[in-house]
């Protein structure tokens, strides 16, 4: 078999993703302690865990920072990343998808399917990264794994496929039925598992819960449905096969469940991963340009390395390059092409990485998860590739920040120190935005959200002993047209001696319902040469940075360039781009424009006599409640609320709560704003 052929083949690169508090860090925890990587199971709440090792995770309880970590299972090699749930550390989650082969998504078994979970599992679906499901927390009161897989069917639309049957329910849930084996698996106080026969008691809700299994893989694979059909039944070999292949197609999900911080459920887990996940063989050959020419590079490590950079650690000693290798072998010493910054790095240490604790390396081959020391031009999205084969990956998306503070430092002559620490804070988080704001001459710092930029901040203390004032946060604007203008005509006409310019452009402008920036052009008779009306749609894109409103941007409108004239002479590129962006903005200040803000989903979660006040406190907020659920005891209540209203609505909630309400929110989209808004 090929496994025995080829070493890639037993290599696992997986993430863990859920929502906050599904127990992301706590089953990774489990599986490091299963594997043997650990001999002490960490725990959150006492902050010895192994892979949120940084002082902040530790103080907050959260993952804030993707972590990396390697054990071994049934003689696999696992390369794991403990992904944040936190919707403001999004861009972690984005940035490690796309280097990942697999993963487990890990859900609430009270709770179900939650806001974040549902965000990540469509950023996995973006990236095409094959998932098993992992139903945690068993143990807990109100635990339902049926509930819990109605809420998968319902809200990501995949096919649940449940592998096991759990053996008692809430603090009696003590092991589980393997419905692809037919054995039982318990869990005793320690957390070893004993492989049983099924309990009698439970020999027919196993049975028929297998035949639901076996149809809903027949429906899913063509080779299933042929034997199901002849024999009216799937063998276990059979049965593994299709699982592995509908959950590497993408077209179901593996369920299983468990309590991992009781330890019961991890080893069924690992052997899923193992199973079902896809090794750096099983997914397409990794695709790139090189001169606008599409190339592929296969999983061998034979061919020319090509690696790509997704995560930077900078410390005062040095930085941390972590890289997923595609291809080719990386060897101690190695010289390699950034394609990103169009120079030579040479590698000078390779570490096998264990979250803040790393082991030397002496090469590292495709299908590799590494970090590397001595890169110095290397960021976030950098390729890396062999000199004489360049290769450039496609970049990470990074979404634009939505709420920004103003940063100074206390001491004056602690300027220099927070230009270089601000800078070494965007070298890290690509999704942090350093500017300076050129009315107020302040340096302002923007990110995903409120806590982001606390994390950020809080780093620039506690890292660089600064002494920081921090302002108000404000988020960000943007503008569109609510009423457009039709036949905007703009002349430009410039002669001050030599060649002169002259553009002649009409333009009608309105609103877009697609959102974004469209333009199209209308000119009949070649009045308009193509290369110029390139030349005007790239001014309009320039007009957009700076609306009439307020001088944010503009987004949610289409330009339609309907005429126009040229001279033989003064018409140029640079002179029709100056007409259509000095002409759209005369056009913007001409249509009605309406001020929008960044709304978010907000989902609470308190106790049911507490209720009435976080209804009323959301309403004072703008907010409008969307849904309202009981759940075990506590009411869950959702609403759309704007961004700027929700600043320090985490010590509101508290106090209204007496500390029992948590809160989650996401980001929606944008909404017309108050006239007042646009003062803050």
């Amino acid at each position: 078999m090929r496994t025995h052929l080829n070493p890639l083949a037993v290599v696992r690169n997986l993430g863990i993703l859920a929502h906050v508090d599904a127990g992301k860090t706590t089953v990774t925890e489990r599986i490091l302690f299963a594997t043997g990587t650990t001999h002490k199971r960490g725990e959150v709440h006492d902050g010895t865990t192994v892979t949120d090792f940084d002082p902040q995770e530790r103080d907050r309880g959260i993952t804030i920072f993707a972590a990396a970590v390697s054990c071994a299972w049934d003689g696999h090699r696992l390369n794991l990343i403990d992904t944040p749930g936190h919707i403001d550390f999004a861009d972690e989650v984005e940035r490690a998808l796309r280097v990942l082969d697999g993963a487990v998504a890990v859900f609430d078994a009270v709770a179900g399917v939650e806001p974040q979970s549902e965000s990540v599992w469509r950023q996995a679906d973006r990236h095409g990264v094959p998932r098993i499901a992992f139903v945690n927390k068993m143990d807990r009161a109100g635990a339902d794994l049926d509930a819990a897989v109605a809420s998968i069917r319902a809200r990501l639309h995949p096919a649940p496929l449940v592998v096991q049957l759990p053996i008692g329910a809430e603090d009696t849930f003590t092991g589980v039925v393997d419905l692809v084996r037919m054995r039982a698996l318990l869990w005793a106080d320690e957390g070893t598992a004993e492989d049983v026969p099924v309990p009698t008691d439970l020999r027919g809700a196993a049975l028929e819960r297998r035949r639901s299994l076996e149809e809903a893989v027949a429906e899913l694979h063509p080779g299933a449905l042929e034997e199901f059909c002849a024999t009216g039944t799937l063998s276990e070999e059979t049965l593994s096969s299709a699982l592995r292949e509908v959950t590497r197609d993408g077209d179901g999900v593996v369920v299983l469940c468990g309590s991992a911080y009781r330890n019961r459920g991890v080893e069924p887990l690992l052997d899923a991963v193992v199973a079902y996940l896809p090794s750096p063989l099983d997914v397409p050959p990794v695709r790139g340009t090189h001169d606008g020419e599409e190339q592929e590079r296969p999983a061998d490590p034979a061919a020319p390395v090509a690696a790509l950079a997704f995560k930077v650690h900078a410390t005062p000693t040095g930085r941390l390059t972590y890289l997923r290798i595609y291809s080719g072998t990386i060897e101690k010493g190695d010289t390699l092409w950034d394609a990103s910054a169009g120079r030579s790095e040479r590698v000078g240490r390779l570490l096998r990485v264990q979250a803040d604790r790393h082991a030397p390396l002496e090469r590292a081959v495709a299908g590799d998860i590494v970090a590397v020391v001595g890169l110095k031009s290397a960021r976030a999205g950098s390729t890396l590739c062999a000199a004489d084969a360049p290769l450039a990956l496609e970049r990470p998306g990074v979404p634009e920040p939505v709420v920004s503070v103003a940063v100074e430092s206390r001491r004056a002559g602690d300027t220099g120190r927070l230009a270089s620490g601000l800078a070494r804070l965007t070298e890290e988080d690509p999704s942090l935005v350093v500017r300076s704001d050129p009315e107020t001459g302040q340096t302002v710092l923007s990110g995903m959200g409120e806590l982001h930029l606390e994390v950020a901040v809080e780093k620039l203390r506690r890292d660089l002993v600064l002494e920081v004032n921090v302002g108000r946060p404000r988020v960000s604007y943007r503008e569109t047209v609510g009423r457009g203008v039709s036949g905007l005509v703009f002349r430009h006409v410039k002669q001050d001696g030599g060649a002169g310019q002259f553009a002649h452009v009409v333009l009608d402008v309105e609103p877009y319902d697609e959102g974004g920036f469209g333009f199209r052009s209308a000119v009949v008779g070649g009045r308009v040469p193509q290369e110029f009306v390139r030349a005007v749609e790239a001014g309009c894109r320039d007009a957009l940075a700076e609306g009439p409103l307020g001088g944010h941007p503009v987004t949610g409108l289409r330009v339609t360039l309907t005429d126009g004239a040229t001279h033989v002479k003064d018409s140029s590129d640079t002179a029709f781009r100056t007409a259509g962006r000095l002409g759209l903005r005369e056009a913007l200040r001409a249509c009605a424009m309406v001020l929008l803000e960044p709304v978010v989903e907000v989902t609470v979660t308190v106790p049911a006599d507490a209720v009435g006040g976080v209804l009323g406190d959301l309403a004072a907020r703008r907010g409008k409640v969307t849904g309202s659920v009981t759940r075990a005891g506590a009411a869950v209540v959702t609403a759309t609320v704007p961004l700027a209203e929700l600043f320090g609505y985490a010590t509101r909630l508290r106090s209204r709560t007496q500390g029992r309400g948590t809160f989650t929110a996401r980001p929606t989209g944008y909404a017309p704003a108050p006239v007042t808004a646009s003062a803050r």
